[in-house]
Parts: C-alpha cells; structure tokens; sequence
C-alpha cells in the first residue's frame, strides 16, 4: 500500500498537477482574508452587528443567485479554456476587491456592499468549479489528488482567514478604515493565482478538443443532458444525496457557531473565537486528507463514507452538547475531518464516473446543489435557533441526519473495492505537457 509521503511527492511530480494546486492555494488564501474581512465587518463588529436572521439573508443574497447562474457557468466551463477562465477570473476578483474595500471605507451598507459581495462570491464558486473540472486532466489518482488539492485549498482559507485576523488585531485595524484594509489584503492572492494560472497551456485543463459546445441559448437543453448523464450513473447520484445532507448540517452548525461566539464574547472578540473553531476544523480537515485515500484503499469509498457518517455525525453532537468554548472546537474538528472526508469521495467519484465533455455542467450543478442546502439550513437555523445559538434539539437533528445518510451510504451504490474503483488511470486524465494517459 503506498505511504502517504510517497502519493504526496509523486502527485507534486507532475507538473501541471503542481502548478493548479498553487493556483488553488493562492486563490483560496485570497477567499479566506475576503471572508474574514466580511464576517468582522458584518457580524462582529458591534458597530453593524445583524441579527441571526439578516446574517443569513446576508448569505442567501450572496450565494443564492449562484443557483441561477451555475447552469450557465457549466456550459462555460465546457465551452471555453478552463486555463483563460481562471487567469481572468482572478484579475477579474482582485478589480472586485478593490471596489469593495472602497465601499467599505466609506461605511457604505446595503445593496451596493452586497451586490459586490454577490459577484465576489459567484466568480469565487466559478473558480472552483474550474479547478476541479480541470484536474483529471493533471492526474490520474483522483482521490489522492482530491485530498491533497482540496484540503490544501481549505487549509489556505483558514491560513488567509488567521493572516487577515491577525494582522486586524496586531494593527489594530477597526471601524470602516481598518477592515477596508483586511479587505484590501485579498486582491494580491487573486493576482498571484491568476498569473500561476496563465502558466498553463490554452487547452491543457480541458475541455478536450471534439467535446459538444453548448452554446448559451442550449443551456436548459444541456442542463437536463446532464441530468439524464447523472441519473444513468447511481454512484455519482447517491454522492450528491450524501453531500446534500452534509451540508444542510453545516448551514445549521456554522449560523450555531456564529451566534454562540458572538454571545460568548459580546465586547466585538467573537472573531477569536470563530477563530479557533475554524482552525480546529482545518486541523480536522488536514487529518482528513491523510487518513482517508489509504481508508478508502483499505475499505472502499461506500464503507468509508458509511464510517464517516455513522460516527462522526453523532460524536460531534455530543461534543457540542454542553456548549463550550473547547467542546465546540473539538465538534468542529469532527466536522472538518467528517466534511472533507466525505467531500474527497464525493469529488472523485463524480470525476471518474462523469465523463468530461459534461464534467464542467455536473460540477457546477454540484456547487448549485450545495450552495441552495446551505442556505436554506442557514435561514432554517436563524428562524429556530436562539439569539445565544444554544440549541440541544439541533444538535439532536444533526446527529440524526448523519444517521440517516449513513443508512443511505450503506445502501449505496457508492464503488466498493478496495481502492473505491476511483484509483486507477481515467480516461481523461491528462499530462497537460503530453498525451492523454
């Protein structure tokens, strides 16, 4: 059985695999100081402090419209050169940025703060639909290379996130000036993405030559192909179940987190503690991609993910039950190596089994899927949930979701084997320097 070390240093061989793993760490490095800036400016700050249920009508004008604009956005991926798309999208982010930081130095509020916001967050979902479209054409040991690239990406939000709070503390940066500061720290990551990015070949990300081009007229035509492409293939529609329940749990879990930090620390330093609970949740994510290519070698993706569910989603319950400081960080730590966990074999399996001239549709359709459970849990949690976030019968609900996918992971037919079927040498993997492999 290969070592961890060993998969690690061979997939960092490759060097188109290399370069798109950078573009990703420096992209997501930019999403986590974004987010940061966002949530000190919107949430914690006593100053513009929302309530439960306007932090998540915040989130669901952010990330709802992307359900609409997801469609298309496939059709893009599989039309244009995945490479030009995430060049010009990270120039396209970091003009964004600056706008943004604008508007927030002039203690500007509603619509103009959110549509910026609104077209910040869609290219963000557009970028990693493009990353994860385009890596089989970098490698062919896609659970590997899922646990490796994003894992790394989350753990680069979490290091952007932790640069951009401390850099708020240490500078004492506060009031509008001060977080259009932080703000302003996101545009030279997305930058920098963008020009690792242009490094790449015009077509060595896909899509391949000879693949159907839609053209925007075609969306719905091409939307409900893809449909029918997923629905002919039971592993890639029990994946997105699975992960369609994880994230219904998150949205509740993450609102939770928000509301809990910020009544544990009224005085503005719920940002701390949001903090740490996020940094546990990578440190879980982190273990996550260690343990589980070799898990899913050793037992299959179906038992894996059956696993994951049936422990995690419970034992993170428990933890979070008496609603402490470090009982709520150790249930994100579950959370994070649960969620990322699950995510790796949900990413691998729909690559494997979708073919590519769809692949970049089935993703975005995936991102939409989430982005829609998310939020409607997030406004779910804001109308059931107290001011303090304390809620038992939540934590109840969520044990008992994980539970029921559980069942639905054990029933699956999710592949099996003993490296899950998701190991071997695709057909559309691709040296982006060579031939297809």
């Amino acid at each position: 059985m290969p070592q961890a070390g060993s998969t690690v240093r061979a997939l960092l061989s490759a060097p188109g695999f290399r370069r798109l793993l950078a573009t990703r760490l420096s992209a997501q490095f930019g999403d986590g100081v974004l987010q940061a800036a966002l949530a000190g400016t919107l949430v914690f700050d006593p100053q513009r402090a929302a309530d439960p249920l306007a932090v998540a009508t915040g989130f669901a004008v952010l990330l709802l419209p992307w359900s609409v604009v997801g469609p298309f956005a496939g059709v893009w991926l599989d039309r244009w050169s995945r490479r030009r798309v995430l060049v010009h999208a990270g120039v396209l982010r970091a003009g964004l940025v600056a706008v943004l930081a604008l508007l927030v130095a002039a203690g500007t509020a509603g619509a103009p703060l959110l549509l910026t916001g609104l077209l910040l967050f869609s290219v963000a979902r557009f970028v990693l639909s493009a990353l994860s479209a385009s890596l089989p054409h970098t490698t062919a040991d896609l659970v590997a290379a899922n646990a490796l690239s994003t894992t790394s990406g989350a753990v680069a939000a979490v290091a952007g996130g932790a640069t951009a709070i401390a850099v708020q503390q240490a500078a004492g940066l506060t009031g509008d000036g001060g977080y259009a500061l932080v703000t302003l720290g996101a545009a030279g990551p997305y930058l920098l993405a963008a020009a690792v990015a242009a490094g790449f070949g015009h077509r060595a990300l896909g899509p391949d030559d000879g693949a159907a081009r839609a053209s925007a007229r075609q969306v719905l035509t091409g939307m409900a192909a893809g449909v029918r492409h997923v629905r002919a293939r039971p592993p890639a529609v029990t994946a997105l179940a699975v992960v369609t329940v994880h994230r219904l749990c998150l949205g509740l879990l993450t609102l939770m987190t928000l509301l809990y930090a910020r009544a544990a620390a009224p005085a503005g330093g719920g940002l701390l503690g949001v903090g740490a609970a996020v940094a546990a949740g990578a440190a879980g994510t982190l273990l996550a991609a260690v343990v589980t290519p070799r898990a899913v070698r050793r037992l299959g993706t179906a038992r894996w993910v059956t696993l994951l569910l049936a422990a995690g989603g419970p034992l993170l319950a428990v933890l979070a039950w008496p609603f402490r400081p470090e009982g709520i960080a150790l249930a994100a730590a579950v959370l994070g190596f649960l969620g990322q966990g699950v995510k790796i074999c949900v990413d691998a399996t729909l690559q494997r089994v979708v073919d590519d001239e769809v692949r970049g549709r089935v993703f975005s359709v995936y991102d939409t899927l989430v982005n829609v459970s998310y939020v409607l849990a997030l406004l779910a949690a804001a109308l059931l949930l107290p001011a303090d976030g304390e809620s038992r019968p939540a934590l109840v609900a969520v044990g008992a979701a994980y539970l029921l996918a559980a069942v639905l992971g054990a029933r699956s037919p999710l592949p099996g084997g003993p490296d899950g079927g998701l190991t071997g040498r695709g057909r559309t993997a691709r040296d982006p320097a060579g031939p297809a492999r």
